[in-house]
This record gives C-alpha cells, structure tokens and sequence, in this order.
C-alpha cells in the first residue's frame, strides 16, 4: 500500500526539477560547474586580439593630460620641456654631449675641458702664471747642525758625520766573553739613540763594556748613521 503512494510522488518530483540542455551532460551540477558567463551575458573569448588591446589602451588615455609635471605635481612648468630633444621630455636645462645628458650648471668647473679652457687661456698665460709661482720659492741653505742646549750627553749627530764604515763593518775588537746578557743589553733603552748616546759616554766606540756594540763596527744596539750622513748630501 506504501509503495503505491510512492510513485506517483516520485514522478512528480521529475516532472518539477530543471531541463539539462542537450549539451551531453548527463548531470546537471557538471554541467553548471562547466558553464562560465561574463557579466555581460556572454561568453568570454579565449583569443588575444592585438587591435582590441591596442584600441583599449588609446580608448583609456583619451582625455589624459600629457603635459610633464613639476616636483609639486602640476604641469604649470610645460614650458621647460621641449619635445624635439633627444630624449623627449627633458628639461631645458639640460644639454645633450655625445648623446648622453649632463645638466648645464654655472656652478661646476670645466677645467677639464679642453674646449672650454683654450677659449679663455692662452700658453702664455701659463708662462706668466709659472714666472710668477717661481718668484715666489724660498730657497733655504742648510746651516751648522744645531748643538745641545745644555751639552750634556754625546753627541751622535757630530759621531755619525765623522765615520764611513757602513754597519757591520769591524773596526774595533770586542771581547769574546761578556760580562753581561747580549740579549737583554739594549732592552734598557727607549731608542737607538739613548742607547748609542750610552754607548759613546761608557768608553765608546773603542770600549764596549755594556755589551751595545758586540760587533764591533761602532754603533750600539742597531743605531744607524746614514740617515745623517745623507742629510748633508
């Protein structure tokens, strides 16, 4: 007795639900997935067309002010570009060299310009300029080698002018057995100098009892004369 009641329920429901259109869908939810309508009621095309997308361009800068702006954002300084410049749009205070832009400023130098110097300079306003600069030089002469205020201590400076062996060289015989630690001999001083002023003051350079001078050639703990010595050439 149910099931009588059943089909004709059945049936019905059938006849309310949506025709599917002939398009080889068998279900319905497929078939509306499937389907894609522009808002517009139509179906999209899947082609790229260069002349729509080039007239959509023109069409969206119709009415478009194509004037440059300013820093302030308007184009109340159009006058300032010229469209005929190499570049475009550039400023007019802008020059063109070689086909690269450089901006004309007063404030720069142009020493480097070749150009731009010889149209104002000529060699003889070298020459002058170069007679002039030498009228200015000092020449100072080399005077007597200052003494010590006091004259206390040896005086390194006059010992230096006074020998010509080089360093290293022997001059003078050494002990071959010292008292004293070679090694730590020098450590005492803050310099070759103090050490070859102790040196020169302690029986130097025949004399070497504080072991400065083991090799004999007559300056203490790595002094060196030369530089004196050429002071004076």
């Amino acid at each position: 007795m149910r099931a009588f009641y059943l089909v004709p329920l059945a049936l019905a429901l059938a006849a309310c639900s949506p025709r599917i259109p002939e398009s080889g869908v068998a279900d319905y939810n497929s078939y509306v997935k499937g389907a894609t309508v522009s808002p517009t009621g139509t179906t999209p095309s899947t082609s790229f067309s260069p002349d729509a997308a080039a007239a959509a361009i023109d069409s969206a800068g119709t009415g478009v002010s194509t004037a440059p702006l300013s820093a302030t954002g308007t184009a109340s300084d159009a006058a300032l570009f010229d469209p005929n410049r190499p570049r475009g749009d550039a400023p007019s205070t802008i020059t063109a060299d070689s086909g690269e832009m450089q901006y004309a400023t007063a404030g720069l130098s142009d020493e480097q310009s070749f150009a731009a110097v010889t149209s104002r300079e000529t060699i003889e306003d070298d020459k002058a300029r170069i007679a002039a600069n030498r009228a200015q030089y000092v020449v100072i002469q080399p005077t007597d080698i200052p003494q010590r205020p006091d004259n206390t201590g040896a005086d390194i400076v006059k010992y230096a002018l006074a020998t010509t062996n080089p360093v290293g060289a022997q001059l003078y015989d050494r002990p071959s057995f010292y008292l004293v630690n070679l090694k730590t001999a020098c450590q005492k001083f803050t310099s070759p100098d103090f050490a070859q002023q102790a040196f020169l003051a302690k029986g130097g350079p025949a004399k070497d009892p504080k072991g400065l001078d083991p090799d004999g050639d007559g300056f203490a703990c790595d002094w060196d004369p030369t530089p004196l010595r050429n002071a004076l050439k």
